[in-house]
């Protein structure tokens, strides 16, 4: 049994209207999705091959690590709570949804908060 040639167009021109449709919803969610730079860096890598490691530290309340240097640069965002960050001769308290770049030199860094605190640091080091 053949389908008749009216309804083979329908199911195309249905076929063509979900596709248009899908499209325009999948545009329009893309068109709401807000984009904001949070820190921009020019950074001197350490060579071609570059290890990246994306770090979660936790500091309980009160805690201050003793100064002490990472493989590499990059930016370090603060999930929750109040760190003082020593870096070199420059001191800075950054709080909640907060990003800072930390050039690697030797540091420390301290919860300065009344509750612990969390740390997202994005690390570029030599590669292996």
């Amino acid at each position: 049994m053949s389908i008749p040639p009216v309804f083979k167009k329908a199911a195309m021109l249905s076929s063509v209207l979900f596709v248009a449709q899908s499209h325009s919803a999948f545009a329009r969610e893309a068109s709401e999705i807000k984009r904001t730079v949070l820190l921009q860096q020019q950074a001197t890598l350490p060579g071609p091959n570059v290890n990246g490691k994306v770090i979660r530290v936790d500091f309980p309340q009160g805690v201050k690590t003793p100064r002490h240097t990472h493989e590499g640069p990059g930016p370090r965002y603060v999930v929750k709570g109040t760190l003082q960050v020593v870096e070199g001769d420059k001191t800075g308290i950054y709080s909640e949804g907060e990003v800072f770049w930390e050039t690697g030199q030797s540091m420390t860094v301290e919860n300065i908060g009344g509750e612990p605190a969390e740390l997202i640091i994005f690390e570029m080091g030599p590669g292996h």
